[in-house]
């Protein structure tokens, strides 16, 4: 048993062979192709880098087209390939250069231990405000929420319109998904990083292989409360009166009663602008007031009052008796 249990597991550092025409030294049997199509405003940079995509793909052996009337990239099999595998990568490589990745960065793809996750964030919000209002926040300000998602999964990300492009490996693409459809579920980035972190820190522990992780990962709760869960509010029977409630005063009555209703127009302008008036000068005696008080200087701590001390003079001193004692010292003297 210990010996099958140990062709089972793979051994740290480990790396498959590449793939080489030895192989495969006769070919493939059929021809494959893929074609994607592109958006009118990658037209200037494709034009500019097709060559250099063209020379890196004829190295495995596959053949590129682009046309420009119909706005499509094209890749196919020709004799020389010999990876059977290798048009798969080439469609991961038009795919990503239509989405906007750099040509630098798309070439990666085409090595054995690099894929590629397109993920399409469109269709997961149904409103557009609030599907801008959360690609913003996978963005971050100033893409801060990018890089930390870029050092911790190690893979290229770039979010383009509907569409988040992924590359590198291939566990973390699979955390880049989690990331992505976490927060366009309106659960914030933060947290899924944070859980994240906190599993790599656990892997790294090898007591920790067989055990359950659980309660050692972080738990948050959403704090929006729906109105169904809500508790009801207990209503209070108000006490039954036969009698309606008073109808409130019409503005012809509040007249009536000042006595406004009696008056001419010119005389209810003039009222009314002397009432304007006084508000406005009121309203100004009030700001001059507050601007004065920036003025006034502080009222002095005043100092707690000394302690006096025993052999202070201001207890009061019997003046009699003190002139005894002195006659009598001044007697036994003679």
């Amino acid at each position: 048993m210990e010996q099958e249990d140990d062709r089972l597991t793979v051994p740290e550092g480990w790396k498959d062979e590449p793939f080489t025409r030895e192989d495969n030294p006769r070919g493939l049997l059929t021809e494959s192709s893929f074609s994607v199509l592109f958006p009118k405003y990658r037209e200037s940079y494709l034009s500019k880098t097709w060559q250099q995509v063209k020379s890196t793909l004829s190295e495995h052996g596959v053949e590129a087209e682009m046309d420009l009337i119909k706005g499509s990239l094209s890749v196919r099999t020709t004799r020389k390939t010999f990876d059977p595998y290798i048009i798969i990568k080439a469609r991961d490589l038009i795919n990503l250069l239509a989405r906007s990745v750099d040509l630098e960065q798309a070439k990666r793809v085409l090595e054995d231990d690099v894929a590629c996750d397109i993920i399409k964030i469109g269709s997961m919000v149904s409103k557009k405000e609030r599907f801008i209002k959360r690609r913003k926040r996978l963005i971050g300000p100033g893409g801060t929420t990018l890089k930390a998602m870029e050092c911790l999964t190690d893979c290229y990300v770039a979010v383009q319109g509907n569409t988040v492009a992924a590359l590198g490996p291939h566990r973390g693409l699979k955390e880049v998904r989690k990331i992505v459809e976490d927060c366009m579920n309106n659960i914030h980035p933060f947290f899924t990083i944070r859980t994240i972190m906190e599993k790599h820190d656990l892997a790294k522990n090898p007591d920790m292989k067989n055990q359950n992780w659980a309660p050692y990962l972080p738990q948050y709760k959403s704090k929006n409360i729906s109105k169904r869960k809500q508790p009801l509010k207990k209503k209070t029977k108000k006490t039954y009166t036969p009698f309606p409630p008073p109808q409130p005063e019409s503005k012809v009555d509040k007249e009536l009663a000042t006595g406004e209703y009696f008056l001419k127009e010119e005389e209810r302008q003039q009222r009314k602008t002397e009432l304007k008036k006084q508000k406005q000068k009121q309203a100004k005696q009030d700001r001059q007031q507050k601007r004065d008080k920036s003025f006034i200087a502080p009222e002095e701590a005043k100092e707690p009052p000394k302690k006096k001390s025993k052999g202070d003079g201001d207890s009061k001193v019997d003046l009699k008796k003190l002139k005894q004692k002195f006659s009598k010292i001044s007697k036994k003297k003679t």
